[in-house]
């Protein structure tokens, strides 16, 4: 008990430490509300500025409830001063927040807005795009049929080339027949004519010889008779 009584003093000291302000280089006048920039760590010191809500400064030191910070206006004429470190905080004031929130809320309804034109604009691509796509696809089913019917026209007229082959090719074995028969007929006539011219001189002859023979039998029957 009367060591945690020893160490108690401690323990607050060093709980009020960790809770006390701990500043960053930069620090921000609190929300809503002016303050004072004095010479000194006091309120008994002469107010050289009066800053408003949303006032970025640079905290140097803090003493007390005082802290020393020095305020730039956009990098010129700084000024530096004492003011009430309760008045500081280390974040953003809301302000400063809602007013960047409201920028930012305004570009994102301009980009909204360019994003909807974009949309828009690549809905009717796509659009215009699908309608060609449809065309495209129209035309490929005509040209696939008209293709299927000139390769079904392509082997009818292959299937009538071949037979027209064919016709022509027994065409010309028919001529060639012909032509041989042709000149077989001729040699045919040729030997029935020199066949007939034989016959025919046989025949002569044998007349004649027939005549020959009866006309010597006649005249020895003339001889015998009137000798």
């Amino acid at each position: 008990m009367h060591r945690l009584k020893f160490l108690l003093p401690f323990i607050l000291t060093l709980y009020f430490l960790m809770c006390g302000p701990s500043w960053a280089n930069r620090a921000y006048v609190t929300d809503s509300f002016q303050i004072t920039l004095r010479t000194g760590p006091s309120t008994g010191h002469q107010i050289i500025a009066m800053p408003s809500s949303g006032q970025a400064v640079e905290v140097l030191e803090s003493s007390g409830d005082w802290s020393r910070v020095r305020i730039a206006n956009n990098g010129k004429n700084s000024k530096e001063g004492w003011v009430l470190s309760r008045y500081l905080i280390t974040r953003q004031p809301w302000e400063v927040q809602a007013a960047a929130l409201n920028e930012e809320n305004s570009r994102m309804k301009e980009n909204l807005a360019g994003v909807s034109m974009q949309l828009s604009q690549k809905t009717d691509e796509v659009w215009k795009f699908s309608e060609n796509l449809k065309e495209a696809k129209e035309a490929l089913d005509k040209l696939k049929a008209d293709y299927e019917s000139l390769r079904e026209g392509a082997a009818d007229y292959l299937k009538l080339l071949a037979a027209h082959k064919r016709k022509e090719m027994e065409l010309e074995t028919t001529k060639k027949e012909i032509e041989r028969l042709k000149e077989e007929n001729v040699k045919l006539r040729s030997f029935q004519a020199y066949k007939w011219l034989g016959v025919g001189a046989f025949v002569l002859l044998m007349g004649l010889g027939i005549g020959s023979v009866v006309g010597r039998q006649g005249k020895k029957r003339r001889s015998s008779i009137y000798p």
